[in-house]
């Protein structure tokens, strides 16, 4: 799962919301990913099976982040 850069969240909202969201991310890692979204355009946020994946790529939609098209498997 995808996380694309945009003009609109600050890193602030897109790591809380990671952290909040995706199991595993602390806050932390939010800001490292959050940081490897802007520098690179894009990240991958979650690996993992169908089902989660689709159900984290509504929360993270939801909170207002950019999000590419699921890819599935």
């Amino acid at each position: 799962m995808i996380v694309r850069n945009d003009d609109h969240n600050t890193f602030d909202h897109v790591a809380r919301t990671l952290a909040r969201f995706i199991p595993g991310v602390t806050l932390p890692r939010g800001y490292e990913i959050a940081n490897t979204i802007h520098s690179s355009g894009k990240a991958i946020v979650y690996s993992g099976h169908q089902e989660p994946a689709e159900h984290y790529w509504e929360q993270l939609k939801d909170a207002g982040l950019t999000m590419a098209p699921l890819q599935r498997d």
